[in-house]
């Protein structure tokens, strides 16, 4: 198929999904890669504890913490 028709059928709310190969399927800058971050204890022991009553894995608390501030407004240095 071609892209205008793909894109066609798209725009008139068609299911295009039987078209797509999802396998390979990618969100352009959410890839993941892999970093290592050191903690002291004290700090993991506290990630451990809000991860269990969040019911949520460590790294689920890390992302969503970090993902947080990086989505706060940033304010020049005076």
């Amino acid at each position: 198929m071609k892209a205008e028709q793909f894109d066609t059928r798209f725009d008139q709310g068609e299911d295009i999904t039987a078209d797509l190969d999802l396998d390979k399927a990618r969100r352009p800058g959410h890839e993941q890669r892999r970093v290592n971050v050191d903690f002291p204890a004290w700090m993991v022991d506290a990630l451990d504890r809000e991860a269990r009553r969040l019911g949520v894995t460590r790294q689920s608390v890390i992302k969503v913490w970090i993902a947080n501030r990086l989505d706060q407004p940033r304010h020049p240095a005076a």
